[in-house]
C-alpha cells in the first residue's frame, strides 16, 4: 500500500510498534545505526519502530505516543490501522489534539463476529474511547462493501467508504529451480496460504478433507497448510490430522515466503479459505491473480464478488457442506480451469496501482473536508 502511493507522488511513513518483528533489515536514514526512534528505510518506506511496554493484544508504548504528540503537525492526514490497541487510540488522540484528519481502518475489529470474541473487554473500550475514536474520524476505510454493512448496521456508524487491498500483479517471480515436487509438496493439491488462526476454519477443512478421502477417493490429492499461529492450536490442529490417520495426506509447510511462497501458491490446483469471519482475504486475491480458482466461505467479505464472476465455490463451514463442495472442485479439472481464468480476469481490478488511485481520493476528500 504504502509503495503505491510512493509511486503517486505521495510522501508516506509509517510509525509503529516492533511487536512481532523480528531480524529488521534496517538502514537508519541518519546513519545513527539501529535505534528504534530513528527513522529507517523499511522495505523502501521511512519506518519509525517503537518498543512495546507491556500486553500482547494492547501493544502500549509511550515512546510511540509521545512521538506521534511531536510529529503529528507534520502530516496532512494520518491513515490508522485497527482499532483495539494503543496505537491506534494514541494516533486519534493527538490528531484530535492538534487538528489532524485522520482515518480508520478497521480491518475487520468491528465485524459481527469479531466483536463477540472477548467481548466484555472490547464493550469496556468502546464505550470508554473506541466510539469517540471512529465517530470523530474523517473516514472509515472498509476493504469491502459486505464489512461497511456489517459496522454500519451493528454500531450505527457512518463516513465509510469502501478500497479493497491489491495485489502486486500477475508476474510474480518464480525461480525455475523452485518447484512444488522439491518443496516436498506433490502434484496435485488443495493449498491453505493463511495465519493459522481459530476463525480461518480449517479444523472443519481438514475433517472434510479427509472424509473425502474415504473409501479410495481422491488417493492423490493432497492439503497443504502453508502458514503459522498459536503453537497450542496449531499443535491441536496436527494432532487433529494424525487421530484421523491424516499424516502424509494433510501436510503441514509452515510459514512461506518469497520465491517459495510463489511458487506453491502458482503450482495449487485450489485454495481454500472457509473462514468463519474475513474482512478481506489478501490470499485469495493472490491465488486469482495467478489462475487457481478457491473456495471460500460465505463470511469471506470478497465471496459474493468471486460467486457473481464464477472464479471460485463457496461453501458454508460445515463439514458435509465444505466436502461436497471440495469433491465438485476436485472431480472436475476443465471447470477448475475455467475458474481460474475467471479469477484471474477478476482479480485485475484490485491492482496496486488503481487502487493507490483510490486511496488518494479518500485522502484528499478527508483533508478537503476537515479545511472547509
Amino acid at each position: 500500500m504504502c509503495r503505491a502511493l510512493l509511486t503517486r507522488g505521495l510522501d508516506v511513513t509509517i510509525a509503529t510498534t516492533n511487536h512481532g518483528v523480528s531480524n529488521l533489515d534496517l538502514v537508519s536514514n541518519n546513519g545513527t545505526g539501529r535505534d528504534l526512534i530513528s527513522a529507517h528505510r523499511y522495505r523502501g518506506i521511512s519506518t519509525y519502530f517503537f518498543p512495546v511496554q507491556w500486553g500482547d493484544g494492547f501493544k502500549y508504548s509511550r515512546p510511540l505516543a509521545n512521538w506521534l504528540d511531536a510529529n503529528v503537525e507534520s502530516f496532512d492526514v494520518v491513515h490508522i490501522h485497527a482499532v483495539f490497541n494503543h496505537s491506534s487510540l494514541a494516533a486519534a488522540r493527538v490528531c484530535l489534539k492538534h487538528g489532524v484528519p485522520y482515518v480508520v481502518r478497521p480491518l475487520g475489529t468491528l465485524d459481527p463476529w469479531s466483536m463477540k470474541q472477548k467481548p466484555v473487554r472490547k464493550k469496556l473500550f468502546w464505550m470508554l474511547v473506541g466510539r469517540k475514536m471512529l465517530l470523530e474520524a474523517g473516514a472509515i476505510h472498509y476493504t469491502a462493501q459486505a464489512e461497511l454493512s456489517a459496522a454500519e448496521d451493528l454500531l450505527g456508524l457512518a463516513r465509510g467508504t469502501v478500497v479493497p487491498l491489491g495485489i502486486d500483479g500477475h508476474d510474480f517471480p518464480v525461480d525455475d529451480q523452485i518447484s512444488s515436487d522439491s518443496l516436498g509438496v506433490a502434484d496435485p493439491y488443495v493449498l491453505v496460504l493463511s495465519r493459522l488462526h481459530p476463525k480461518k476454519g480449517l479444523d472443519v477443512l481438514i475433517q472434510a478433507f479427509l472424509e473425502l478421502g474415504k473409501g479410495g477417493r481422491f488417493p492423490e490429492w493432497r492439503l497443504v497448510i502453508a502458514g503459522d499461529g498459536d503453537e497450542d492450536y496449531v499443535d491441536s490442529l496436527r494432532q487433529m490430522v494424525t487421530d484421523r490417520d491424516g499424516n502424509g495426506i494433510v501436510i503441514f509447510r509452515g510459514w512461506i515466503e518469497g520465491q517459495e511462497k510463489n511458487s506453491v501458491l502458482r503450482n495449487a490446483s485450489l485454495l481454500a479459505l472457509p473462514s468463519r469471519q474475513e474482512n478481506f482475504g489478501l490470499c485469495v486475491l493472490e491465488a486469482l491473480s495467478q489462475g487457481v480458482p478457491v473456495i471460500v466461505s460465505p463470511e469471506v467479505n470478497l465471496a459474493k464478488d468471486i460467486d457473481e464472476a464464477r472464479a471460485g465455490w463457496i461453501s458454508t463451514v460445515d463439514v458435509s457442506a465444505l466436502e461436497k463442495c471440495l469433491a465438485d472442485a476436485l472431480s472436475n479439472e476443465e471447470e477448475r480451469v475455467k475458474r481460474g481464468c475467471a479469477g484471474k480476469s477478476f482479480s485485475r481490478g484490485f491492482e496496486w496501482n488503481k487502487i493507490a488511485e483510490s486511496l488518494e481520493s479518500m485522502y484528499v476528500s478527508v483533508v478537503a473536508t476537515h479545511l472547509s
